[in-house]
């Protein structure tokens, strides 16, 4: 076994010839790319998340002034304009 502090830190490693090396080195290249599309992957979903948040929110401000309104004019309707 060899110590390998560049590669994998403090870790020990058994020795390898150069195509198992590679080898290796390219399944965990694979791996962190795996992991970061994940990453990105739920960044854009919460992202979309936090979009449709918004809007939903907008949509109950909308539907409050729209039904605010209109009751306005039920009222104005009931009550005579001089009172």
């Amino acid at each position: 076994m060899m110590r390998c502090p560049k590669e994998c830190g403090k870790q020990w490693r058994p020795v390898q010839g150069k195509l198992e090396w590679k080898k290796q080195k390219e399944e965990e290249a694979k791996e962190e790319a795996g992991k970061k599309r994940e990453e990105k992957d739920k960044r854009r979903k919460k992202g979309k998340m936090m979009e449709i948040k918004k809007v939903a929110k907008e949509w109950e401000i909308w539907d409050e002034e729209k039904e605010a309104a209109k009751s306005e004019v039920e009222a104005k309707k009931l009550v005579p304009e001089k009172f």
